[in-house]
Order: structure tokens, then C-alpha cells, then sequence
């Protein structure tokens, strides 16, 4: 594992994960903008979807073995965890906030 393309919050999630073959981690996928034929194939193995060359970001649910297979590859700038997006829209109120 090349901890150096790796974000601290994926750092720590894959210490808190039972099953390392399991895909249970939601990551960003930040590669070099021009992918080889190799690089598409790595990354369609292991489950991405939308590979194409010209685009440098990618979303896959991972296993830490993928992550870390991923880690290694050169055209591989860095991964990020994806954080679970709440919603916006509801209403605060405003008396509960001391203002």
C-alpha cells in the first residue's frame, strides 16, 4: 500500500475493515488525465465504471485489496474516501441555536 496517494480518512476507514476482499469502501479515483489501454483495463477490473481517456476522476465501491493495488500504479495521483452526502434542504430552526 502506498499510503503517500492516500487521504487520511481512507487511511483510517481501511483499518476499521473486517473483510479485505470485500468492496465496502466508497472512494474518489484520481488518475493521470491520459490512461493507457492497461490502466482502462486495471481499472474496469476492478468494477469502475465510466473509464474513459481524457477523464482523471473516477467513483468505485472498493475492497482495501483493490485500493491497495490501486495505490501502487503510477497513473494513480491519489485516492480519496467519498463521505456519505446528507441532505440540505431541511429546515433549522434557528431558536435552538442560541442566536
Amino acid at each position: 500500500m502506498n499510503y503517500q496517494k492516500v487521504d487520511a480518512a481512507l487511511a483510517t476507514a481501511l483499518n476499521d475493515v473486517q473483510n479485505s476482499e470485500e468492496p465496502s469502501l466508497a472512494v474518489f479515483i484520481h488518475t493521470e488525465p491520459i490512461l493507457n489501454s492497461a490502466a482502462t483495463a486495471v481499472l474496469e477490473s476492478l468494477g469502475v465504471s465510466g473509464v474513459s481517456s481524457g477523464k482523471d476522476i473516477f467513483t468505485a465501491t472498493l475492497s482495501p485489496n483493490a485500493i491497495s493495488q490501486l495505490s501502487e500504479q503510477s497513473w494513480v495521483k491519489y485516492l480519496k474516501r467519498s463521505q456519505q452526502l446528507r441532505l440540505v434542504n431541511r429546515r433549522i430552526n434557528i431558536g435552538k441555536l442560541g442566536i
